[in-house]
């Protein structure tokens, strides 16, 4: 398959090719997405084989303005109005009971259905011109850094997609908060940029799911299915390293000859002495966000045999780091 490579200026192009069952990346303000329409079950299938994506992970659903939501819900409960009322468009999934036009094959079997307004310029256009709510997970090979730049899609998909429209580095660079409205207590399914405090000065109190930052155990449950998965992982094998600045520095520099590369803060920099990658300063989440999985494929073309992670906790976004970053590393973690 040829992949088309579209500018900000040939949106109708892209258009055209969801329109007749096409499959396209587009940016949104999170990570880049991989749509297709959410009532074409043949594209939605044909989104599952390109990334190589488990049939039983939900796709989110993605539309233009929050009005739409009502023709992908059965049920819209004051909660979740209170919740899409603050923060969309923006980078906020909700978890709500679908409505029958939208196919299982998108949910993972489930009676409910993950949606989100996009704030992302292209991605909304897109969604409007299309005239349908469309599917958009992750554009990159399942378990896989997430794309933050179109040439981390170009990397993973290119011949094995319809399109892709450069839109620029994505803003947040995290995918979106998952809140889940279907129990009786609102639970966070996967945090981002919205933090759980956020989303309780909203609407009261929320759970966080312990999946969030516990391994998954085969006989466990789970309510939602992509919380079995590996994601966000380099080839390399990560280990997520925990402590101080100068313990970070003593332990990485102690193993400088076993061809390891630190995934670590700017603060870090003077200190080391084997080769690294910083993902932003250790004060600011908002840009460690921002570079963390393009530091970890960049991290890759270091040829080394290990990535040493170092996670110091920061702020209230500190915990959508730490939820990428050990799934990243398998759970495998050192505290220092």
């Amino acid at each position: 398959m040829e992949t088309k490579f579209f500018g900000e200026n040939q949106i109708a192009d892209a258009v055209k090719i969801l329109k007749s069952g096409g499959i396209v990346a587009i940016p949104t303000e999170t990570v880049y997405g991989l749509a297709a329409s959410a009532y074409n079950i043949k594209a939605i299938g044909n989104i599952f084989k390109a990334k190589g994506r488990p049939l039983d992970n939900p796709l989110i659903v993605h539309i233009s303005s929050p009005e739409e939501i009502y023709g992908v819900v059965s049920e819209f409960p004051e909660l979740a109005k209170k919740l899409t009322g603050k923060f969309w468009p923006g980078p906020l999934t909700v978890i709500l009971p679908k409505n029958r036009d939208i196919p299982l094959e998108v949910t993972g079997g489930m009676n409910s259905v993950a949606v989100r307004c996009p704030a992302n310029v292209i991605a909304q256009k897109v969604i409007s011109m299309t005239e349908v709510p469309l599917v958009a997970p992750s554009a990159n090979i399942s378990g896989r850094p997430s794309p933050t730049k179109f040439e981390h899609v170009v990397a993973d998909l290119n011949g094995k997609i319809d399109a892709v429209i450069d839109g620029g580095d994505c803003e947040i660079g995290l995918e979106s908060t998952v809140v889940s409205l279907v129990s009786n207590v609102p639970k966070i399914l996967r945090p981002g940029k919205v933090s759980v405090e956020e989303i309780e000065k909203i609407i009261g109190k929320v759970e966080v799911d312990k999946f969030v930052h516990e391994k998954f155990q085969g006989s466990q449950k789970v309510l939602s299915p992509g919380m079995k998965y590996k994601h966000y992982s380099p080839q390399t094998p990560v280990t997520i390293v925990i402590g101080s600045p100068e313990k970070y520095a003593e332990f990485v520099n102690f193993n400088i000859s076993q061809n390891i590369v630190a995934l670590c803060f700017d603060e870090d920099i003077p200190f080391v002495e084997v080769p690294y990658i910083s993902y932003g300063s250790m004060w600011v989440t908002s840009a460690q966000a921002c570079n963390l999985f393009d530091a970890l494929r960049k991290c890759d073309e270091l040829n080394s045999s290990k990535i040493y992670a170092h996670y110091i906790k920061c702020d209230e976004m500190s915990l959508a780091i730490y939820n990428r970053l050990i799934r990243a590393a398998g759970f495998d973690i050192i505290e220092l």
